[in-house]
């Protein structure tokens, strides 16, 4: 999750970067590639910590999932949605 953040941080700070330096017309091939790879470690990362957990599995279990899980996972589709469009993105004018 660490790594996500980072990858996230990279992807603002290079679009504020590519804002200003690319031409028009350009796409946003590097922040796009960033924010994929933040998509992929919150995916790795919710994906391992659900793994290690194995009192989640039983049926009847007191265990909950809390909203931090939950938000990993809706956190996840949501970067890689993003970084699709900023693949996408082109710089206008």
């Amino acid at each position: 999750m660490i790594l996500s953040i980072i990858f996230s941080v990279l992807s603002l700070f290079l679009f504020f970067y590519q804002l200003f330096t690319i031409t028009k017309g350009g796409r946003f091939y590097l922040t796009g590639i960033f924010q994929i790879l933040a998509g992929l470690c919150v995916m790795s990362a919710a994906s391992i910590y659900t793994v290690r957990h194995t009192e989640w599995h039983i049926y009847n279990s007191d265990y909950s999932y809390g909203f931090a899980y939950i938000l990993a996972w809706v956190a996840f589709p949501l970067a890689l949605l993003s970084g699709f469009i900023y693949v996408i993105l082109r710089k206008r004018d």
